[in-house]
């Protein structure tokens, strides 16, 4: 997962929790001279614009680049000055995007550089935006049916990569039983029926790692801004987070984020996707609570170091989780 609500306090910075925009991107001309130069060596010609991608919160670079030969590419930059979690994250983005099927829906690594600091990946630059938000239905419809293709494709996972099964997880996915052994009194201001029911959400919480179990390779943190349509595909971007789990995950863990943005109810995306016909009940229920804890209790923590809004980002998508929860009868 990615460290990712209105805010109950009015000093915290302010968070656009619509857009999932954090506001602290890296610009190209504050990216250091020496960078930049080894950058434009290996692109073989030098930069003549870049434009800032919204969306996400990581505080590095995310720029298309125009260079002076015509190309354009994206890149991507961070070190441990910005997030000191940062620089391995894009290294294991590296690792796995270099290697996934060439016929998959992801944009072409072109290469990456790591000097032990800094690190860079450098990517196809696609011609295509991010879905409207509020989400708009023909696009909810078309990403929706592409998380169908995505699981088909990527099941079963691809050989060679080497990633963690979804047990990988049960750190983060721990949220409502770390709250159990130190109760923390904002929950009851987060949602009161999270604390009255904080022993049983914990105890679901203990079923969603047996309940994740499959065989695909899974993206692990889709949302809006880790999505890309072009005139004829959807794109998944981002992919530190991959693991392999059961095929219906991504869904599942996407549709939290697609009802805080305005897609609709969680429940009603599920039941009509063609993902939802191989998912238990009980065990898509054991997800939506190990994901609201993960949600929940990371909200309650300090921000990340050069991430200073996520927390808003995280507690407006726990709310949806719990909102879902009671709708499912929990």
């Amino acid at each position: 997962m990615t460290d990712r609500e209105p805010s109950a306090r009015q000093d915290e910075p302010h968070v656009d929790t619509l857009h999932g925009r954090g506001g602290n991107r890296l610009l190209w001309r504050d990216v250091p001279g020496p960078l930049r130069a080894e950058i434009e060596s290996r692109l073989e010609s030098p930069v003549v614009a870049a434009a800032s991608k919204e969306g996400g919160f990581s505080p590095g670079l995310a720029s298309v680049l125009r260079l002076a030969d015509g190309r354009q590419v994206f890149a991507k930059a961070v070190s441990s000055a910005l997030n000191p979690v940062s620089p391995s994250m894009h290294r294991r983005e590296a690792a796995i995007s270099g290697r996934l099927p060439a016929s998959a829906p992801v944009p072409k690594l072109l290469w990456s550089h790591d000097d032990g600091d800094w690190v860079v990946l450098v990517f196809e630059a696609l011609a295509g935006d991010p879905p409207t938000l509020p989400w708009v239905p023909a696009e909810r419809d078309r990403v929706l049916a592409a998380l169908a293709d995505l699981a088909a494709a990527m099941t079963p996972a691809p050989p060679g990569l080497d990633l963690p099964a979804i047990d990988v997880l049960d750190e983060d996915f721990s949220g409502w039983r770390c709250l159990l052994d130190r109760p923390d009194p904002r929950l009851a201001e987060v949602d009161p029926w999270a604390a009255e029911r904080l022993a049983d959400l914990a105890a679901w919480e203990t079923r969603w790692q047996a309940a994740a179990q499959g065989d695909t390779l899974l993206h692990g943190d889709i949302r809006a801004d880790n999505v890309l349509l072009t005139g004829e595909r959807v794109y998944f971007v981002d992919w530190p987070a991959a693991t392999v789990g059961a095929a219906w995950v991504d869904l599942v863990l996407m549709l939290p984020s697609m009802a805080m943005q305005g897609a609709g109810e969680p429940e009603e995306l599920l039941a009509g996707h063609p993902l939802a016909r191989t998912a238990d009940k009980d065990a898509v229920t054991a997800v939506i609570a190990g994901l609201a804890g993960y949600f929940v209790s990371r909200s309650l923590q300090p921000p990340p170091p050069g991430i200073p809004t996520v927390r808003s980002f995280q507690r407006a998508q726990g709310l949806a989780c719990l909102r879902w929860l009671r709708q499912r009868g929990l």
